[in-house]
């Protein structure tokens, strides 16, 4: 049986340990450069939240300029040679946490739709939390870190940056496209000549055309919740054996 810590390259330090590293900084992780990025991330995300009930223009800025540096913060960190793990874990809890605030407010929108909004924000944390926790049960330097022999559809997500790209941000154009179409009643000028299509708004035509991906992104969720889970019954069954040869 290979070793479940064959892909860690991380040093073995207690939580003690770690703090008093973090106090003492012999380096500042919390300034490099891609934190900062991350730290600017979540400013711009708290300005949408805060313009998003009286103020579209302002809101849909702020809320994409964040969303677009997620692109940034890894390719920075890459150049610069300051990957982190704190940064990995900021990203993602930004990612999370941005997401989710626009649902909840596109469940008060659209209150019909209240409990599909809800559902998509549980599948969301759910799936990253298990596929964050299985890695790291398993020894993984990083949860993008997926190989083709677990799940090629996760390996195609993870490993091919412009497909990762498209997925996140045609999802996030999508949730965005919702919150426009409530404030959005002009007519598409291209397409007000075409009879079974005049008078579409510019809202609901980027909705229409990233609904698919939208689809791809939250099937990518049901399958990285589903391959987590195998892998933390699969982590129990080999420990629950271990444990037995132990005390045979």
């Amino acid at each position: 049986m290979t070793s479940r810590r064959r892909n860690n390259a991380a040093v073995d330090v207690g939580a003690e340990e770690a703090l008093d590293l973090a106090t003492a900084q012999s380096e500042n992780v919390f300034l490099f450069i891609p934190n900062l990025i991350g730290y600017t991330r979540i400013i711009l995300a708290a300005v949408s939240l805060h313009f998003m009930s009286y103020h579209p223009i302002y809101c849909t800025v702020a809320y994409c300029v964040s969303c677009l540096l997620d692109a940034v913060d890894g390719q920075a960190a890459r150049f610069l040679n300051q990957t982190s793990k704190f940064g990995a874990v900021l990203d993602m809890v930004t990612d999370r946490c941005t997401t989710s605030c626009l649902l909840c407010y596109l469940s008060s929108a659209y209150p019909v739709y209240a409990t599909f909004f809800q559902f998509l924000i549980a599948l969301d944390f759910s799936s990253h939390y298990m596929h964050m926790y299985s890695s790291l049960v398993t020894g993984q330097r990083s949860h993008k870190l997926v190989k083709g022999e677990v799940s090629r559809i996760l390996w195609w997500y993870y490993n091919d940056p412009l497909t990762l790209f498209v997925v996140c941000a045609g999802n996030e154009l999508f949730f965005v496209s919702l919150y426009l179409m409530k404030w959005t009643v002009k007519p598409f000028s291209l397409l007000e000549d075409i009879p079974w299509i005049g008078g579409i708004t510019y809202a609901q035509t980027f909705a229409l055309l990233s609904f698919p991906i939208f689809f791809i992104k939250n099937f990518i969720n049901v399958v990285q919740l589903w391959k987590a889970s195998k892998i933390l019954v699969g982590v129990d069954i080999k420990e629950r054996q271990e444990a037995r040869k132990a005390k045979a």
